[in-house]
């Protein structure tokens, strides 16, 4: 493929690029564009090549479904069989945002973006580049996270620059992502809605306005037929080793000094809270953000495994961090990350 062609959000209000955008969607072209939560690499969800070539261009198994991206709830009807009523509910409270709803899905949208599922991932993003790019196409985007499948999720330009130029048609430059981590996925055609992966919509958000329990299954790692993306393969992953250290910082200090002494050609760093930068002396750290101060730690996640490449980092510690709140959904990726290898110190 030629260069990829780049615009930034001001040329969005060029009506002929908008005439290029909403041309090359619908001749089954793929358009990185920026949502609140992670980049997204969009093709015309209802155009099987499209999906087809978003799975090979990432290199993603088949079997892993797509969200779709829709610019309005009124066009929720024109892909699902049905609206059930606790979906209307957590609408009003959480769309336009980043909560993803599975729904069965009607015969419009193809199995090749839905992994092979009569479900269907829907989600309405309050991204205003999103929107406007969502819009300018006239039909709902597929769109995965923009890397190549198995590293970590985009939330700056120049990350998903680095994975894709040249594989995709069109880049839409929209700064660093807002909130840093995938949507919330929530299976809504359950008898009980259940939880397929955590993001900044807690399940304790979901029950308080549902009032009502919630399942979660984002933590099960055999599943054959996902209806949500990261909940079977491999996700997340630096090219060096990822460990995850539970305990206090003198403990963590303890370990990672001792590894460091015992392994000294092997290149290591420190992933840690930023409250905690002053305590570990002589050793390579990338705070995160301070742990009063979670949605800060959230948007810097994927942006920190993917400097550990760039670092050229062997070894990489991570000291955990709560699991309140948005903290469960931080450390879901981070396990992840490290393929759940933790170690109790």
């Amino acid at each position: 493929m030629k260069q990829t062609i780049v615009y930034t959000i001001q040329d969005l209000q060029d009506p002929q690029i908008k005439q290029h955008l909403h041309d090359t969607i619908h001749r089954g072209g793929l358009v990185v564009f920026p949502t609140e939560t992670v980049y997204g690499i969009g093709g015309n969800a209802l155009d099987k090549l499209a999906s087809k070539r978003i799975y090979e261009v990432k290199g993603r198994p088949s079997d892993n479904p797509l969200i779709v991206h829709i610019g309005s709830i009124d066009e929720l009807p024109k892909y699902v069989l049905q609206i059930p009523l606790v979906s209307l509910k957590l609408m009003e409270s959480f769309w336009p945002g980043p909560l993803t709803m599975i729904f069965e899905k009607n015969d419009v949208v193809p199995l090749e973006t839905t992994g092979g599922l009569s479900t269907i991932a829907i989600r309405y993003p309050s991204s205003p580049v999103a929107l406007d790019f969502i819009r300018i196409a006239k039909v709902p985007i597929a769109a995965p996270s923009a890397n190549i499948s198995g590293k970590p999720s985009s939330t700056e330009f120049k990350h998903v620059f680095q994975d894709l130029n040249g594989l995709v048609d069109v880049m839409i430059d929209g700064g660093p992502s807002t909130i840093g981590l995938e949507s919330t996925v929530l299976d809504v055609t359950t008898p009980i809605p259940t939880v397929l992966r955590p993001g900044s919509v807690t399940k304790e958000m979901i029950e308080t306005c549902l009032g009502t329990f919630v399942q979660d299954a984002s933590e099960q790692s055999s599943i054959d037929a996902p209806k949500s993306p990261g909940m079977k393969y491999t996700h997340y992953k630096p090219s060096g080793n990822v460990m995850i250290l539970y305990g206090n910082r003198q403990a963590v200090q303890a370990h990672v000094q001792a590894y460091m002494k015992d392994n000294p050609l092997i290149k290591t760093a420190l992933i840690c809270a930023t409250d905690d930068e002053s305590f570990y002396k002589d050793m390579l750290l990338r705070p995160l953000g301070y742990r009063n101060q979670p949605s800060q730690i959230a948007k810097q996640v994927f942006s920190a495994l993917r400097e550990m490449d760039e670092w050229n980092v062997q070894m990489i510690f991570i000291h955990a961090f709560s699991t309140e709140d948005i903290g469960f959904a931080i450390m879901n990726r981070l396990l992840k990350a490290a393929g759940y290898h933790i170690m109790h110190l």
